[in-house]
Parts: structure tokens; C-alpha cells; sequence
């Protein structure tokens, strides 16, 4: 048997609905932080420090987040996984 739902809702009642919390103010201040940070960088130094503050992980964390970005386009795409590959060969 299969059952299909549809549900017709804004991303802000599908996040209510799993039990999200609402980070939308969070997210105001965080990017007014970060506007007032930038705009007070007044030397490559500051941005540097800035960016080992905001990304620990330094270019590793970096590499894994775009390699996360690619694979999501890549499945949001319909591309062939590797196990669909192997099944057609």
C-alpha cells in the first residue's frame, strides 16, 4: 500500500509543524553583527582573525561544507549515484 500527503504550507509552518524554533531574529542580529564587523575591518589582518574566528576548521572546514553543497545539487538534480551507476553497468 502506498499513501501519499500533500501539505500546502509556507516554510515557516512546515518549520512549526516538526518542532523548529523560529531563529529569525537570531538571524537579523547575527548579520547586523557581521555588517558592523566588516565595515570596521580596516586591515586584512582583522578580516583573517575574523575568519579563523567564524570558521575553526579553517579551508578543511571549508572544502567539506562545498563538497556538502555539490552533493546536494547533484542529488536535487537528479544526477546517478554511484550505486544507481553500478546497478545499470
Amino acid at each position: 500500500m502506498k499513501v501519499t500527503v500533500e501539505l500546502d504550507c509556507t516554510p515557516e509552518e512546515a518549520r512549526r509543524l516538526i518542532g523548529l524554533p523560529d531563529v529569525a531574529q537570531l538571524n537579523e542580529r547575527y548579520v547586523d553583527e557581521m555588517s558592523k564587523f566588516l565595515q570596521g575591518a580596516n586591515s586584512v589582518e582583522q578580516l583573517q582573525n575574523f575568519t579563523k574566528i567564524i570558521a575553526p576548521m579553517g579551508e578543511a572546514g571549508l572544502k567539506m561544507f562545498s563538497s556538502f553543497v555539490t552533493g546536494a545539487m547533484g542529488a536535487a538534480g537528479g544526477g546517478k549515484s554511484s550505486s544507481a551507476k553500478k546497478k545499470s553497468d
